[in-house]
């Protein structure tokens, strides 16, 4: 059993990669509604927490050329960092971050639970509360395997956690991407209806599932207005 503070059984926790959802929805929250959120601010890593469910990734916020990046290497593990707060999406309803891959996964079956692995992925999550079958989770990859664009529902967690590749087989290693995301428009699209707030943004690389290796990088995180 995990924590039971959560109560819920490990195979519904492990659903959103899931226990990130379901711890979130067991702690408070501090709300935000300045108009631009850096989420790696002059704290640190203070800000977020650390989750484990298979070993640990092992996450340290280093300086590249003058800039804060989260450095993440995983082996055979899968822990993430989560940063529990409530987001105004009136606001800032815009998700924007550089990431790279250093060293990636080969192609695995993401549809599958075995495959369930990602070298970089971040977490937007609206909590259900109590109605925990509500939460959902919008999961941005960079996937092994599907092309960018592609969309698909989590192995563990069916459709309470949507998957979307930013990038694919066509990024190269070792290269920055930049992303921009509309996260009001995609749950609006989701969901359909109007989602005014986030409970949690979470950062993971993860290779538990495929007992592999890999090696990510993130920079420049924020939540900013149109």
């Amino acid at each position: 059993m995990i924590d039971s503070k959560v109560g819920f059984s490990k195979r519904v926790v492990r659903g959103v990669h899931a226990c990130l959802v379901l711890i979130v929805m067991a702690l408070p929250v501090q709300s935000f509604s300045q108009e631009a959120i850096d989420l790696f601010d002059a704290q640190g890593l203070d800000s977020w927490d650390s989750h484990s469910f298979e070993g640990d990734t092992q996450y340290a916020l280093v300086e590249v050329d003058g800039v804060p990046v989260l450095r993440a290497e995983s082996r055979a593990s899968a822990s993430g960092l989560v940063r529990e707060q409530t987001f105004d999406l009136k606001k800032t309803p815009i998700l924007t971050w550089r990431w790279r891959v250093i060293d990636g996964l080969p192609e695995l079956d993401e549809h599958s639970k075995k495959g369930d692995d990602y070298a970089a992925r971040i977490y937007v999550i609206v909590s259900g509360g109590w109605q925990f079958w509500k939460t959902r989770a919008l999961n941005f990859v960079w996937s092994g395997r599907n092309a960018k664009g592609e969309e698909w529902d989590n192995a563990f967690a069916g459709d309470n956690a949507k998957m979307l590749a930013l990038r694919g087989q066509e990024a190269e290693l070792g290269i920055w991407y930049e992303e921009r995301v509309d996260i009001a428009k995609l749950l609006m699209d989701w969901f359909g209806e109007e989602v005014d707030e986030i409970d949690a943004i979470a950062i993971m690389t993860d290779t538990d599932n495929s007992g592999l290796s890999a090696k990510a990088e993130y920079a420049e995180l924020k939540l900013v207005s149109r």
